[in-house]
């Protein structure tokens, strides 16, 4: 049994097309892992590279403890299923379930006894002489996965295994397929574009559209917190009503609002992650609510709509319809007026009639009009606070403190300005002081809401932290951005440091052998890099590396001043950059700028930096891509 890792995995075609997308996920031993997605996702060609039948254009694949991105097929002790089931029709089905084993020298005792106990377990006992053609789909299915099941691999990959089958019996077949994996105890991937097989099959699904990973989480977090809209969209039947709405807050609950003029209310408490700027009432934003989460009724509040189509399913009935009170001219192209409305034990809703639907306010999703992200993520990505300038310091969250150095020269002489601070910004410290309203339990990490005024701030806070207590704390000045009047005026400082370089090789005999050294450059600093770098760098872009031009982040905490004389790179100090809890040299080397971090009392004009090559992250700059 095995655990995998895929770490920022790209497949590359040599037409440019980029099918597979920094795709990284780590897979403990025994999971049973979903890919779904459309056609063309990149999800089939992601299952091949693990299965070594396409090469991995950059990223690295372990199997185990084992990097396998070299290594054949046949050495990866991995078994694949296919779509077509691939059998030999010449050979019987004993033949064919046989035939992997064969060819691996297999004494025949073994092999039979394998073979017998794989159709055991599938029920085809009874099968093994006869040849597929004398077979049904089902059947032919089992052969499939029972050719897999006689090698006892370490993991099992599964192409669309059911996508030739007829809906009664893909349904049959999903059950065993589960069952046969909680039985075998051993890693199962699978891929599929029916999201009905992901949501019942997988522990954890990874959602991909055009080559990029979406979303990987639990069915059920997929279901229920999807990260935009693509995700929302592709997971449930029916699939999630959108509509563009605006939002307006009026104390304890925001409004709605339909274009058609229709609104609707949800409590504030629901909605109070979402940015206070998208509940001006003018902000577009794309509402979502799923057709199970609706209610109707033939008169009272909510969204009014005719009904256009009825599908009565025995045990629940499908309403669809299009808001206002009069269908219009016919059109196939959704506006964003079409409503889809799930309901059971109702038989009295029929064609033309006038509804109203009320969605569940605890069910509701929103999501930026432009970018489709969800606005109601598990932890915002920052707070915006108001500022005000007075004197040297600055007055904001019921304090006043000291205003760095930094801030003020990029307010200029504004007397008003905003800051943006993502929760982790804010640390345990003296500087402020808010009240703990609730504590909300978020991927290991633990959410608290601090009241402030009528809404909250979000901050991350340690275990010794309960609700009702007075929460003492600073924030990390360099982690915020500023604005002024809607312009961003100062950004927060990233924690690598980006600069563009060469890469080379030099060739030397060492002890009577040929060993090659190979270097990242920036200007007139060379840091060897470790061989297997240089190598798979190499092996990416072939001869065009020592001519490319390559982008290297170095984690900005691993970059250290050196003494002249020493290895390193020369740099000019352009600026000193006061943050009041951390100081920043503001420099230029090799017709470069970036920050370092230096102490309080730096005074000097120039100085040289080095950094090991284990601290550097190599990026190509021909295609966005992570090489190493």
């Amino acid at each position: 049994m095995a655990n995998l890792k895929l770490s920022h995995i790209y497949k590359v075609y040599d037409n440019g097309h980029k099918a597979v997308n920094d795709f990284s996920i780590d897979i403990a031993d025994r999971e049973f892992i979903v890919f779904v997605g459309p056609s063309g996702c990149g999800k089939s060609t992601t299952l091949r590279m693990i299965a070594g039948l396409e090469t991995i254009t950059a990223g690295d694949l372990f199997i185990g403890d084992t990097l396998v991105n070299d290594m054949e097929p046949k050495d990866r002790d991995i078994a694949m299923v296919f779509q077509s089931y691939a059998l030999y029709p010449h050979m019987t089905v004993y033949e064919n379930m046989a035939f992997g084993l064969r060819n691996r020298k297999m004494p025949e005792p073994e092999i039979k006894e394998r073979v017998l106990k794989a159709a055991k377990m599938l029920d085809i006992e009874e099968y093994l002489e006869r040849k597929p053609k004398e077979m049904s789909g089902g059947q032919r299915q089992r052969v499939a996965l029972g050719r897999a099941l006689v090698r006892d691999p370490k993991v099992f990959l599964l192409d669309e295994p059911l996508s030739n089958l007829d809906a009664k019996l893909r349904a049959a077949m999903r059950t065993e397929i589960t069952a046969l994996h909680k039985s075998l105890k051993t890693t199962f991937i699978y891929v599929t574009h029916d999201q009905v097989e992901a949501m019942t099959m997988g522990t954890r699904i990874v959602v991909m559209k055009l080559g990029y990973v979406q979303q990987i989480d639990t069915p059920m977090n997929l279901y229920n917190e999807p990260y935009n809209k693509f995700v929302a969209g592709f997971i449930g039947t029916p699939q999630m009503n959108f509509f563009d709405v605006t939002l307006k807050r009026d104390g304890a609950s925001v409004f709605v609002n339909f274009g058609n003029g229709d609104s609707v209310s949800v409590p504030y408490e629901k909605v109070s992650k979402i940015h206070s700027r998208y509940l001006d009432g003018q902000t577009p934003v794309t509402f979502g609510i799923r057709p199970e989460h609706i209610t109707l009724a033939k008169d009272g509040d909510g969204l009014k709509f005719i009904v256009t189509n009825v599908e009565r399913l025995g045990n629940e009935t499908i309403v669809y319809g299009k808001l206002g009170d009069s269908l219009g001219e016919f059109t196939m192209k959704d506006e964003g007026n079409n409503i889809i409305v799930k309901v059971v034990d109702r038989d009295d809703i029929e064609v033309g009639d006038v509804v109203y639907a009320m969605p569940n306010p605890n069910k509701v999703h929103f999501f930026d009009a432009e970018t489709e992200v969800t606005l109601m993520s598990k932890i915002p990505p920052y707070n915006t606070v108001e500022a005000k300038v007075s004197g040297n310091a600055m007055e904001l969250l019921y304090s006043r403190v000291a205003m760095p150095p930094v801030f003020r020269t990029a307010v200029g002489g504004a007397e008003r300005f905003e800051l943006s601070i993502p929760p982790q910004a804010i640390v345990p410290g003296s500087d402020f002081c808010l009240k703990v309203g609730r504590i909300e339990n978020v991927d290991d990490q633990r959410l608290a809401y601090l009241e402030y005024g009528d809404s909250y701030l979000f901050a991350l806070v340690g275990d010794d932290v309960r609700e009702g207590d007075d929460y003492a704390f600073s924030i990390l000045n360099e982690k915020v951005n500023l604005s002024v009047d809607g312009a961003e005026v100062l950004q927060a400082v990233e924690d690598d440091v980006s600069v563009t370089g060469r890469f080379s090789k030099t060739e030397a005999r060492e002890n009577g052998e040929r060993v090659m050294h190979f270097f990242y450059h920036v200007g007139n600093y060379a840091v060897e890099a470790a061989p297997e770098q240089g190598y798979k760098i190499n092996s990416i872009d072939g001869d065009a590396c020592y001519k490319n031009t390559y982008r290297y982040a170095v984690n900005r905490q691993c970059i250290r001043t050196v003494a002249p004389g020493e290895d390193g790179l020369d740099a000019k100090v352009l600026a000193l950059l006061d943050y009041g809890n951390v100081t920043f040299a503001r420099v230029e080397a090799d017709s470069q700028e970036f920050l370092l971090r230096v102490e309080p009392n730096f005074r000097a004009e120039q100085v040289r930096v080095a950094w090991n090559s284990e601290d550097i992250s190599v990026y190509s700059t021909a295609i966005d891509m992570k090489i190493c």
